[in-house]
């Protein structure tokens, strides 16, 4: 399937895949809810592709079962293999086109874009789009997560609260953060926010370590 860009989009595979992994944990949707303060119906929802996961949902849910963010969008079985040398016979290329792209549309307006070709450990790197309206949560709550944040916006107006702090971001502003601390962005304009973002370090979250609410 692909998006209204004519690129992949992995989003009818993740909920199948979560669901896949929660099993794997021998967790219950109800026990799973519970750990994250979620109803079970909607962990239902997003299991079976009713529903999109929101920006914190999918962080919290894949910190709760302790998944890489990459093999929840590509669906890896395992850890990725050294890019060969492009010169070597049936090597596949670090080269990455915007067709070739992993893409997930999540809820609240968010796209993400992968933008590299294997999956990488501990490092998540995104083409992400907050459409007008758009936010990592869809009400006012904020998220946190193992890691640290890095931000470059090309385009539109995009606004990010950390803690008790709110910034305003514009083509090519840029930012950096502890990802432990409480943060929502979202849209700020009345255009659509492009930005490069890369998360490292997320994937040292325990299994208790995302506490505090999420989208």
């Amino acid at each position: 399937m692909t998006d209204a860009h004519g690129i992949p989009t992995a989003i009818d595979q993740i909920g199948s895949r979560l669901r896949d992994e929660r099993i794997k944990s021998g967790i219950s949707q109800r026990e799973l809810a519970r750990r994250l303060g979620l109803s079970p119906s909607l962990i239902s929802q997003l299991e079976s592709g009713q529903s999109k996961p929101s920006v914190g949902t999918l962080y919290a849910i894949v910190t709760e079962l302790e998944l890489s963010l990459d093999k929840v969008i590509r669906g890896d079985d395992g850890p990725a293999a050294p890019v060969a040398p492009v010169s070597q016979p049936g090597a596949r290329s670090p080269l990455v086109h915007p067709g070739e792209r992993q893409t997930i549309e999540l809820d609240s307006g968010v796209r993400w874009e992968e933008l590299t070709a294997t999956t990488e450990q501990d490092v998540d790197f995104l083409l992400a789009t907050y459409e007008v309206g758009g936010a990592s949560t869809p009400d006012q709550t904020l998220m946190r997560h193992h890691g640290r944040e890095y931000g470059y916006v090309i385009s539109g107006r995009l606004g990010i609260q950390i803690g008790f702090d709110e910034y305003l971001l514009e083509a090519g502003d840029s930012i950096a953060f502890d990802s432990t601390e409480p943060h929502r962005l979202f849209n700020r304009g009345e255009v659509p926010v492009r930005a490069i973002w890369f998360v490292a370090g997320r994937d040292a979250d325990g299994r208790r370590a995302g506490a505090g609410p999420h989208g």
